[in-house]
């Protein structure tokens, strides 16, 4: 058996997240599904680096798999581009040890969530994109960032229906930068994160920036860690997982 390891990008709009679920469209079970045509019918499970929500996108989410078929690494993206819908697709593939696992042996992963600045809506973006009609203060959001870079204890931006008992995270960057004429990118790189961490993350940036929190509360939230006293969860459509280490 070989171990294959593939990034692949994928559109969010359409499916019901990355984790496969009963009757509902998932980013890992059309993988799969491409996969077992490949296989002639057997099934082959895959391993992601994490999942995402429902209507996030992702540009280098990381997936493994074992496969007994002695195809050319440069060949699989081929060959399961043809198979998967055009909202899919793989970037590249490598072999990888045995003892590899997406998952369990990440580094560091990066985000990148994109806010639409103007009044009037992009129909082209609006799936990619979260707009805010309000000014936003740039310099207040980056204050705030620097006190969330570190490790700490992330409770109060973690989705209060979750059982992950250790909260302990280390924020490696996190930065607020406008592009272009209408858009402000927010890039966060770290250790891992929470269910929901990097859109709550946002939320109380955009609530820093539209002068509703004080950029030196921000560390107080983290110290409290209380879910209520962050803001709430920025939608899913603006986020992109861009990139997993190893």
């Amino acid at each position: 058996m070989t171990k294959m390891k593939c990034t692949v990008a994928y559109d969010g709009s359409q499916f019901f997240g990355y984790q496969v679920q009963p009757g509902k469209r998932t980013v890992q079970s059309e993988i799969q599904e491409a996969l077992a045509r490949m296989h002639h019918g057997q099934p082959v499970k895959i391993a992601a680096s994490g999942r995402t929500d429902r209507g996030v996108h992702a540009y280098g989410q990381v997936f493994h798999f074992e496969t007994p078929l002695n195809i050319p690494k440069e060949r699989w993206p081929l060959a399961l581009n043809s198979l998967l819908p055009n909202d899919i697709y793989i970037r590249d593939a490598e072999e990888v040890p045995e003892q590899f696992h997406a998952r369990y042996d990440v580094k560091k992963k990066e985000y990148r969530y994109r806010l639409l600045t103007r009044m009037e809506p992009d129909l082209f973006r609006r799936m990619y994109t979260t707009q805010v009609k309000e000014t936003l203060d740039l310099d207040r959001m980056k204050q705030a960032a620097g006190a969330i870079i570190g490790t700490h204890d992330f409770t109060c931006f973690c989705a209060a229906n979750t059982d992950v008992k250790d909260k302990v995270r280390t924020v490696y960057q996190l930065s607020v930068q406008r592009e272009g004429a209408d858009e402000i990118v927010l890039r966060i790189v770290g250790s891992g994160f929470l269910y929901q961490m990097v859109r709550i993350i946002t939320g109380t940036l955009l609530d820093v920036g539209t002068h509703k929190i004080a950029p030196e509360r921000v560390a107080e939230i983290i110290a409290g860690r209380d879910r209520q006293a962050a803001s709430a969860t920025a939608p899913a459509q603006g986020l992109t997982l861009w990139k997993v280490s190893y």
